[in-house]
């Protein structure tokens, strides 16, 4: 092996991104557009829910809760019949349809117990569940202002001390920001390397590659560490003026130590996209490869679904995957403001992780690198 090799095959392939503008163009779309997009595309609370209101009643108690529903959480409610109601709501018009019945507050006051029927389109998955609860709560508020003539409020015999530590305000635009940015950092790894090497197939390149004094080995480190170093740098930029700039979130501990983290985590992704790129044959065999492979590790790494929350089983297989470490470090430095003796142990396994593919994805290049021309 010769650095020199190294270096300059690697700067053979930052001068072949830099002719692509597809892939220039979704780099910049990828660290900018798409982060800020999964950031502040989930409402905070609920927002501007469609509801449509049912009134057989139109008596004071029946007003005063078709008044309650305001924005933001509500459009102004729409009054309509009850023929109305399923068509609205089979066409997509109203999330919500309320059908306070005839007589109702007259039944109230009468101790007779009457029924709301609430309506939920459970297909806009976004609001159904909070705004449900959202919709009893108001309900129950207002009923039960009219019948005890003012609003009372519930008194603990305890006084609960809530401390929200790391994210005080509960800003859901910080955890998708950030989340966002390591989905980005796996996809974009991969897909930028196993693409150089199709590349070099479909453009004939390899037949180059094979008669210079290079060993597959040379021409591997090249891509691993050209293509790394370009998505580590956008995503330096990224978390300085995407997240940090435009979506003002506090990073709590030092960027330096994440993007050490988020280095050994390319050292993984890279040789996976290597090894993707022996297997496909073309550009669409290989997408077909990327999303089988890419999907399973972003959803169940725990950046978007807790892991405590899946089973044991599917805990354990994905240990193996370096998404999972690379999500631990990542929250822990970011959000928590961990440092070294802290994330530690995932930093090792990267490593070790990162080894294992790139010593697979070496051993398969080297058998196939002849077929590729």
């Amino acid at each position: 092996m010769r650095a020199s090799n190294i270096l300059h095959l690697g700067v053979k392939e930052l001068r072949s991104l830099a002719r692509d503008p597809v892939m220039l163009f979704l780099i910049f779309w990828g660290f900018t557009l798409a982060v800020y997009a999964a950031a502040t595309v989930m409402p905070e609370t609920l927002n501007r829910a469609a509801i449509g209101i049912v009134d057989e009643d139109w008596s004071p108690l029946s007003t005063r809760i078709s008044g309650a529903f305001y924005l933001p959480y509500f459009t102004p409610p729409v009054f309509i019949t009850q023929q109305e109601m399923d068509a609205r709501m089979d066409v997509g018009d109203d999330t919500f349809a309320l059908d306070i019945p005839p007589d109702f507050q007259r039944d109230l006051l009468a101790g007779r117990r009457p029924t709301i029927q609430l309506n939920v389109d459970a297909t806009r998955m976004s609001q159904a569940y909070t705004g449900s609860v959202y919709v009893q709560e108001i309900v129950a508020t207002e009923v039960q202002a009219f019948a005890e003539r003012h609003r009372s409020r519930m008194s603990l015999p305890i006084d609960l001390a809530e401390r929200v530590r790391f994210n005080p305000q509960l800003t859901k635009t910080w955890f998708g920001g950030i989340m966002e940015l390591i989905n980005q950092v796996t996809m974009l790894s991969v897909v930028l390397t196993g693409a150089a090497l199709i590349r070099e197939r479909e453009h004939g390149t390899v037949e180059h590659l094979l008669v210079m004094p290079v060993t597959p080995f040379e021409i591997m480190t090249s891509k691993v560490w050209a293509n790394g170093l370009v998505v580590l740098v956008v995503c330096g930029l990224s978390l300085a003026l995407v997240i940090r700039g435009v979506l003002a979130m506090p990073i709590e501990g030092s960027i330096a130590l994440f993007l050490v983290g988020a280095a050994l985590h390319l050292f993984a992704t890279t040789s996976l996209g290597m090894f993707l790129g022996t297997i496909a044959r073309s550009m669409p065999q290989f997408g077909l490869l990327f999303m089988i492979t890419l999907i399973p590790l972003l959803m169940l790494s725990g950046g978007i679904t807790p892991r405590e929350s899946m089973p044991d089983f599917v805990q354990t297989v994905m240990l193996a995957a370096p998404t999972t470490h690379f999500v631990m470090l990542a929250q822990a430095i970011l959000y928590r403001g961990a440092g070294l003796d802290v994330v530690w142990r995932q930093f090792v396994v990267l490593f070790a992780i990162g080894a294992a593919l790139f010593g697979y994805a070496l051993a398969r290049f080297r058998a196939t690198i002849g077929t590729m021309v």
